[in-house]
């Protein structure tokens, strides 16, 4: 008998003229110890018919309009979720039902420590007393590979990374072993080494438990490494539903087989490497390193450094893209901001077009900041939404250029629809535009000064493939237009072999390898970048494999004592062009 069997969910929001549905009759059911992953763009329905489950969907605006949710609990009596009332609900919830979320910081309290977070968990569904609780919680902690559990114990989630933090969320998750676990995008902003690492925990406490997962998600890649079956929605409606094999090998739906198509594949080709060698670089970086001060006691005294970014070097030639990629905490997003002058650097030269940017006052360096631009991640935390679209993407003008108003309108339009976006949405505000258009409005907002350089920091990592897809081909067409360099920071190995031209992998701080796309990502040499590829996803259920996962125990710490540094050997060309760095004894850079 299936553990969660759903009939004819309908889900609403809104009254009368306001009033539309976005769950339309929807069932499925989810057999004990098996893998249901739903899967289908933003506004399908995913996330809605999860919250409905848990009885969550009231507290985004939702009502349950018909449907039921029939969950059999192992030696009880069956019970339909959206009958019960919020008390009984409560019950259910974190002990037979967890959830774990996509983002881990908004579900995590940001001013309770670890360790009482977790042991919450404990004391809302057992009978325990406090100090039990915490050990519980210690040892939850050590189950989900934490490193240093103890020391997490103390800390709070400020203080740890995304891959760290989605620890701590599955350890509140699993901590009463529930029937049921529903992961709503669970790795998604994660790269591919802890993304391997989260993948493998919940599917070995899945064989241990005999637990079931509902597993939301829109990367293709991990769809066919967990999921039995596959449950495709669109508009609110299943458009198709089959075992994972069946349906990679003959999707019937033409929604499906788009869906299936528009999914990056490593090995689907990359840019050719650029053939000017006349080109004079439009940025050069020298040397840098970035190290944040560790201190202690009561004076504040610096005992130590955190050594974020380690001697990195690279030419950006115009019209080039060259991505850098690495695991959470290689020193990607900080090379980024150290060379667009977000950060200061503690060490090394960059210019820019021949100028010295390094030593430049704020005041010195406004005239150089429109030729650097960026592109967040998160498009909806970058745009101002008390704004509307046409003064969004012409914010940077009213700052470099004082432009009226007027002109800023005109230049605004006409930037919308380069990005594709039409200009009768000037007037619309950030909220009301979808997260593809969203990230549009971005890229337009960047392109507004005319830039030589846009630093795109995981740009379309939380986008649906499809998404996914149109945002890279206007990124592509706009680079060929406007003779644009990018500094493409990425985990998805796939799109960054679509549109590098060369490719840097970072470990620990430094540049490991770098290279022309095809030879690095296809032909590695360094430890690292081949463990990078091994942990990537792979598209075809047919293929799946134990990929090798390094838990975040055995990363070694970037903290070195005061006056130290690591030992680091030299980066040797084996071919043109592709760079290799030399391992040196039993350092940090042979701990792969």
């Amino acid at each position: 008998m299936p553990v969660l069997e759903i009939s004819d969910l309908r889900v609403g929001f809104g009254k009368g003229a306001q009033h539309s549905v976005a769950v339309k009759g929807v069932s499925f059911s989810i057999g004990r110890g098996q893998t249901v992953a739903l899967v289908g763009e933003s506004g399908s329905g995913k996330s809605v018919t999860a919250f409905s489950i848990l009885g969550l969907i009231a507290n985004a605006g939702g009502r349950i309009e018909s449907g039921k949710a029939i969950f059999r609990q192992a030696g009880r009596e069956e019970v339909d979720l959206f009958d019960l009332p919020q008390d009984a609900l409560r019950k259910i919830r974190g002990r037979e039902i967890a959830m774990i979320f996509q983002e881990p910081m908004t579900s995590l309290n940001p001013v309770m420590t670890i360790g009482d977070q977790i042991a919450e968990v404990y004391l809302l569904h057992e009978n325990i007393s406090r100090s039990e609780a915490r050990l519980r919680a210690q040892r939850m902690l050590e189950a989900v590979r934490m490193p240093e559990p103890q020391r997490r114990m103390q800390q709070y989630p400020g203080e740890l990374s995304g891959g760290m933090r989605q620890r701590v969320v599955i350890a509140m998750a699993m901590a009463c072993k529930p029937s049921l676990l529903i992961a709503d995008e669970p790795t998604t902003a994660l790269d591919v080494t802890v993304q391997a690492e989260i993948l493998s925990l919940i599917q070995d406490m899945q064989r241990e438990t005999g637990m079931s997962v509902l597993f939301i998600t829109h990367d293709m890649g991990v769809v066919a490494e967990v999921a039995d079956e596959i449950v495709v929605m669109r508009h609110g409606l299943i458009v198709e539903q089959a075992s994972c094999t069946e349906l990679f090998e003959k999707p019937s739906e033409p929604y499906t087989q788009a869906l299936l198509n528009a999914v990056p594949r490593l090995g689907s080709g990359s840019p050719e490497p650029l053939k000017n060698s006349a080109a004079v670089p439009v940025m050069e970086v020298r040397n840098i390193s970035k190290r944040f001060a560790v201190k202690s006691g009561l004076w504040g005294n610096v005992h130590a450094h955190v050594h974020a970014v380690e001697n990195v070097s690279f030419d950006l030639m115009p019209g080039e893209t060259l991505a850098l990629v690495g695991e959470s905490g290689s020193g990607k997003s900080t090379t980024g901001r150290l060379i667009s002058k977000l950060l200061e650097s503690s060490e090394g030269s960059i210019r820019l077009r021949g100028h010295e940017l390094s030593n430049l006052t704020p005041n010195l360096m406004r005239p150089h900041r429109s030729e650097i631009q960026m592109i967040f991640q998160d498009p909806y935390a970058s745009l101002n939404p008390r704004l509307q679209a046409w003064d969004l993407v012409s914010e940077p003008l009213k700052i470099h250029g004082e432009l009226p108003e007027a002109e800023r309108r005109r230049i605004a339009a006409e930037l919308l629809e380069k990005v594709g976006l039409h200009r009768a949405y000037l007037e619309r505000y950030a909220h009301q535009f979808s997260g593809g258009q969203r990230q549009r409005l971005c890229i337009a907002r960047a392109l507004s000064v005319k830039p030589k350089i846009i630093i795109a920091d995981e740009p379309v990592s939380a986008l649906d493939v499809s998404v996914q897809d149109k945002v890279v081909r206007l990124l592509q067409d706009l680079q060929a237009s406007e003779n644009l360099s990018y500094l493409f920071i990425s985990h998805d190995m796939a799109v960054v072999e679509r549109i590098s031209h060369r490719v840097a992998v970072m470990y620990l701080g430094e540049i490991v390898e770098i290279g022309p796309t095809a030879q690095v990502l296809h032909a590695p040499k360094h430890p690292y970048t081949k463990r990078l590829l091994s942990a990537v996803p792979i598209p075809d259920p047919t293929a799946r494999k134990e990929r090798q996962v390094r838990t975040a125990a055995d990363i070694p710490s970037p903290i070195f004592k005061t006056g130290t540094r690591p030992k680091s050997g030299a980066l040797v060309e084996i071919t043109p062009g592709h760079l290799v760095r030399q391992m040196v004894g039993n350092t940090t850079s042979m701990a792969l």
